[in-house]
């Protein structure tokens, strides 16, 4: 029981209830299929590629390392927003407790920046790779990868623990309803009694700080290895050195737009239905882990070998 200063009593809340898509309900409906397929494929897929690249011998290259590490992270956020959202929808299972909706939270914004330092981890590997060919296989070690590893983990996990802690602590006096589909983090601090400008701030800065440096490094990287690749003489060497970073550019491209556009939905939310930021924030943790292991799967000829072999030995 809380007492605040105008003389009102009210209970804090123990829960939350996810209500999506209240100005266009028939969204569910239609999404629900496809949702379930992606997020099928989603699963599936990524499990393949991991499994594939642990069995095939050929496949333990840092390369495939650090893809291998996107594949578990795709896994984890697929399977920390995908089967509540599907609950909601085929079962009108709204709610969430108080500390799931805080943990679901923690976990989105840890690994989704975990996501993006890891593409610009992979950009520094493609620029070693083309510029500097020759001192490849001493600088991209397993080694390098390992530490690469846990600057990922630490780098992310820290500065990314204030974000669910600072909304955690406000006080959730009123109504328990969050308008979206996954505990969004300015949708859940809307609901506070609170002042939360310094919550807003602190993730408006840790989300252009850490997204904006690895999306500066990436587009360097890629700037350089553009650079190189156009001073290439002999035949053939350009498309096939641009063909080696064909599908990390795909990816980091889709990545990147589909942030972009949720970012535009908010600023121009007024001429937007509100259920258009929510919906993109629901596809941008499916689609993207739906398409990182199809890309790569179709587009690298060691790991489709690898797939096949694989399927061999099962068959």
């Amino acid at each position: 029981m809380t007492i605040y200063q105008n003389g009102t009593i009210s209970s804090e809340v123990s829960d939350f209830l996810l209500n999506c898509f209240v100005r266009s309900p028939s969204w569910k409906f239609w999404l629900s299929l496809p949702l379930s397929l992606l997020f099928l494929l989603a699963m599936g897929a990524n499990s393949v590629l991991l499994i594939t690249i642990w069995l095939e011998v050929s496949l333990h290259e840092p390369m495939y390392y650090l893809l291998s590490i996107l594949s578990l992270l795709d896994i984890v956020v697929c399977l920390t927003v995908i089967p509540k959202v599907l609950a909601i929808f085929w079962f009108d299972l709204k709610s969430i407790s108080f500390y799931a909706c805080f943990l679901q939270m923690y976990i989105m914004n840890w690994f989704f920046a975990m996501e993006s330092c890891t593409f610009m981890v992979m950009a520094y590997d493609r620029y070693v790779a083309i510029c500097h060919p020759l001192r490849y296989p001493s600088i991209i070690t397993d080694q390098f990868v390992a530490k690469a590893s846990i600057f990922i983990l630490a780098r992310n996990s820290i500065v990314t623990m204030p974000i669910p802690i600072l909304s955690s602590q406000l006080h959730y006096c009123g109504t328990n309803v969050i308008d979206n589909c996954i505990c969004a983090n300015m949708f859940v601090s809307r609901l506070s009694c609170n002042d939360v400008t310094i919550s807003r701030i602190y993730q408006f800065a840790v989300g252009w700080t850490l997204l904006g440096s690895d999306l500066i490094l990436i587009f360097l990287s890629y700037t350089l290895i553009l650079r190189a690749v156009l001073r290439l003489k002999a035949e053939g060497a350009v498309a096939k050195a641009l063909s080696t970073c064909g599908s990390h550019f795909i990816l980091i491209f889709f990545f990147s737009t589909i942030l972009l556009v949720f970012v535009l939905t908010h600023v121009v939310k007024k001429k937007v239905s509100p259920d258009v930021p929510v919906l993109l924030n629901v596809l941008h943790h499916i689609i993207f882990s739906a398409l990182n292991p199809v890309v790569y799967g179709v587009r690298t000829q060691e790991i489709k070998q690898g797939i096949q072999r694989l399927l061999k030995k099962v068959c």
